[in-house]
């Protein structure tokens, strides 16, 4: 049918377009970056202008990517832990969050999705417990953060960490505790993206 071509195809997060109140935020942020030593003049110059002509988000967290310890002022830490459940279908946590210390995935037949590509990490040490039965759970986080495959238990099942580029010590350690029956827990980088 020609109305079922017409629905909208799914948008990735980082091509959301960004409004003028993101961009100014952005912008604030950068400026409490110069505040703190953590970029000079000329850079925060350089990354404003890119921010105020950011389309995206993927474009306007580009010019923050390297600043851990920059995030919203208006969004406090997130301390109270992540339960993310499935029976059998599907959970994505994606887009931009506030990532809290702990994060708890429980699958049983369906797929879970932890994204922290476009996500805020006030925190330097993450800890995520995995468990799933016969489904999967995937982690995807950005290239930089180290990953630590704190403990792997597998019957049936897979834990694989292919997240293992030279760490920056500037970006956070996401510990794992993976526990995988009939199913998986896979940890990478995203896709086509350098």
């Amino acid at each position: 049918m020609p109305e079922d071509d017409a629905r909208p195809t799914e948008v990735a997060a980082r091509d959301m377009r960004v409004s003028d109140a993101e961009r100014q935020h952005v912008a604030d942020l950068l400026q409490k970056a110069v505040g703190r030593g953590l970029i000079t003049l000329d850079e925060f110059a350089e990354r404003t202008d890119r921010a105020l002509t950011a389309r995206t988000r993927g474009e306007l967290n580009s010019v923050l990517v390297d600043l851990a310890d920059i995030r919203p002022s208006d969004v406090p830490p997130a301390e109270a832990p992540l339960l993310l459940q499935t029976g059998s279908g599907n959970v994505k946590q994606r887009g931009y969050w506030v990532v809290p210390r702990t994060i708890t995935a429980d699958c049983g037949m369906g797929n879970i999705t932890i994204d922290f590509t476009e996500a805020s990490c006030p925190h330097h040490e993450v800890t995520v417990r995995a468990t799933v039965t016969s489904g999967n759970i995937t982690l995807i986080v950005p290239r930089g953060w180290q990953v630590v495959l704190a403990e792997a238990t597998t019957r049936m099942g897979s834990v694989v960490n292919k997240a293992t580029d030279p760490p920056n010590p500037n970006l956070p350690v996401l510990r794992v505790h993976g526990n995988a029956r009939m199913g998986n827990v896979k940890i990478r980088y995203p896709r086509g993206r350098h």
